[in-house]
């Protein structure tokens, strides 16, 4: 949206993509934060009387004052979402709610965030302990009762609080920094975000006076039939001005109606302190909706999916059926990998240039190579180096470490095992606490039983060797380089360089010699077929003679 003057007087964002159901989500839809700003009216009071009844310090303009701390609530359980899991914790795309949500918080402030839980949601107080502080609400109280605690854990030297919810993942950092910015341009006690929603049931309204500039905010709960009218909604993003919070937030009291204390209340509080109430108008997208259930949950990571896919397809992804690729949050892909429809990459995931990810393949925190192709298969916390084969149907488990120009093939499993170059481990077969080496041909139906019952052992396998069909290697046992097996060894010793272990239980032999295999001469040209002697010419018939005249005719 193009800067201007708004209509009503208030600052107008422009949020960026919708929800894909009414239009198609891109990432590439995300304008940056366009705010425009009028005066809002002041009801009378004049800027010294306004200022006098409160003074106030303003901070840079586009700048967060220094010590702006976001506060994160998150102390409600979440009950719509049926779970034993409070509700922030639950994830998109691989990470909990709650982070997306920190991530943009650090990103508008620069400093570290302040997330408010309840005992009902203690869990949350581990998961976030690395990225924020955290302070408890005894008793969950309303909004206004949470922004207390918080408020009570903050330094005196904080001057700007950012107040989010811990349920709204969508949330850009861009928005935030416009919030903040609102504020601090127009000196006011409270910049908060509106939305003139499509479906505003359920929602806080924000009311404002003929002038335009917002009086207050009534929960549904308590508005009356005429405020339930209004269509702009609170969306519950306030910056505040931490100072005059501090003398503010005892007055709040309890609703009537729930007997909460809301935090929506100060607003009215700064009205009558002749403070303004910034507001910053977005587009009802969709993205600022708190997540309550499950539903509400798939639509976002749907939103979040769609985003990412394009992203990575403009950086140089191939995706045949983007709507079936499943990408968690932390996924790295380099330039021409290709992935094919129904592939799911989880995790801390990594692909190198040029591989491909073919149908029905599923990878969890593993590192995979250049120029691979994995086959309808299964890799968890596993390394793949470049120029490896894998599949169909195999199943890489943690710990596994494919060298270079391996090749796994179908139904073969690996587990905490590391593979030098080279090796072919084809099919039905199962190394787990193996180290193999280099150029290593693993046999059909081969298995290293590495668990006794009580504890698991190594199984080393030098380079070159050659594992017969059906090999059994009891570990702990180890076989030296250039050895062979025999098919169907049980080998429960170790196997010297160059020796052949065969029988049950396997015994060594000298490996035989194989007579070099003479190379196969053609066999002589046939000599051309003689030519056929031409037929003799048929002898000239003879003319009979003539009769010859008897003495007797004689004249």
């Amino acid at each position: 949206m193009v800067p201007g003057q708004s209509a009503r007087g208030t600052i107008v964002f422009d949020m960026g993509s919708g929800r894909p159901q009414n239009r198609a989500a891109s990432y590439d839809d995300h304008a940056p934060p366009h705010g425009r700003r009028r005066r809002r009216s002041t009801c009378g009071r004049s800027d010294a009387i306004r200022a006098a009844s409160d003074p106030v310090t303003a901070p840079t303009p586009g700048n967060p004052p220094r010590g702006t701390v976001a506060i994160v609530l998150a102390a409600g359980l979440g009950t719509r979402m049926k779970s034993r899991l409070p509700k922030v914790l639950h994830t998109l795309c691989g990470r909990p709610m709650i982070e997306y949500v920190l991530d943009a918080a650090v990103a508008a402030t620069g400093t570290r965030p302040l997330v408010v839980y309840s005992p009902a949601t203690e869990q949350v107080r581990d998961a976030v302990a690395e990225e924020a502080d955290t302070a408890l609400q005894d008793v969950p109280r309303g909004t206004g009762d949470a922004l207390r605690a918080a408020l009570a854990a903050l330094d005196d030297d904080v001057e700007e609080v950012l107040v989010l919810s811990g349920d709204v993942p969508l949330v850009e950092a861009d928005l935030l920094s416009s919030l903040l910015e609102a504020r601090s341009m127009d000196h006011a006690a409270i910049a908060l975000v509106s939305v003139a929603a499509i479906d505003p049931t359920g929602l806080g309204r924000v009311v404002r006076n003929d002038g335009g500039t917002v009086e207050r905010i009534v929960e549904e709960k308590d508005a009356s039939e005429e405020e339930l009218q209004i269509g702009e909604i609170n969306a519950g993003l306030y910056a505040i001005d931490a100072a005059w919070l501090r003398r503010r937030i005892d007055d709040l009291r309890p609703s009537e109606a729930t007997g909460e204390l809301y935090l929506t209340h100060l607003v009215a509080f700064a009205r009558e302190d002749g403070r303004l109430v910034a507001a910053l108008d977005v587009d009802d997208d969709g993205r600022l909706t708190g997540i309550n259930d499950r539903a509400q949950l798939a639509r976002a990571e749907w939103d979040m999916r769609v985003e990412a896919n394009d992203r990575w397809m403009r950086a140089g992804v191939t995706m045949a059926d983007p709507s079936t690729v499943y990408l968690d949050h932390a996924v790295v892909l380099a330039e021409d990998v290709v992935l094919e429809p129904n592939v799911i990459l989880r995790g801390r995931t990594t692909v190198g240039a040029g591989t491909r990810i073919a149908s029905g393949s599923q990878i969890h925190d593993s590192v995979i190579g250049a120029r691979c192709t994995v086959w309808a298969s299964i890799i968890e916390r596993s390394t793949v180096e470049d120029d490896v084969t894998i599949g169909p149907f195999s199943h890489l488990r943690p710990g596994a470490h494919v060298g270079t120009r391996s090749e796994i093939g179908n139904y073969a499993e690996i587990k905490n095992s590391r593979l030098g170059v080279h090796v072919r481990q084809h099919h039905n077969s199962y190394l787990g606490d193996a180290d193999v080496g280099a150029d290593t041909n693993v046999g059909a139906g081969t298995i290293t039983a590495n668990y006794d019952g009580v504890r698991k052992h190594r199984t080393t396998i030098g380079e070159r060797v050659f594992l017969g069909v059906d090999t059994m290697l009891r570990a702990p046992v180890t076989l030296g380089d250039d050895s062979k097996t025999g098919a169907g060894a049980v080998v429960t010793k170790d196997v010297p360089a160059g020796k052949l272990a065969v029988g049950v239980p396997a015994r060594i032999r000298e490996i035989r010699p194989i007579a070099p295999i003479a190379p196969i001469e053609s066999p002589p040209e046939p000599e051309p077929a003689p030519e056929p002697e031409p037929a003799p010419e048929p002898e000239p018939a003879l003319e009979p003679e003539p009769p010859r005249e008897s003495e007797g005719d004689a004249g």
